[in-house]
């Protein structure tokens, strides 16, 4: 039985050893992710306004072909 409670002992020990740890990093944990939601937040609003101005000026571009295309093809008439 003296190698068994061994054993539990190491286990035991292990286990208070891995909470104590698991309490110290929660706050740093839980810092960096607000960290990373607002980073990433940010940067996914940049995108969008990035996005946005190159589907606005695709529109312009597509709209001047469709102009360009329909004037050539009435002058064909």
């Amino acid at each position: 039985m003296g190698f068994m409670d061994t054993v539990k002992g190491w286990f035991g020990k292990a286990k208070e050893t891995a909470g104590e740890a698991a309490e110290k990093a929660a706050p740093v944990a839980e810092k960096a992710w607000d960290t990373t939601k607002d980073t990433a937040g940010k940067a996914w609003e940049k995108t969008k306004d990035v996005a946005d101005k190159a589907k606005d000026k695709a529109e312009d571009v597509v709209e001047d072909v469709k102009e360009r295309f329909d004037k050539d093809d009435d002058e064909t008439k």
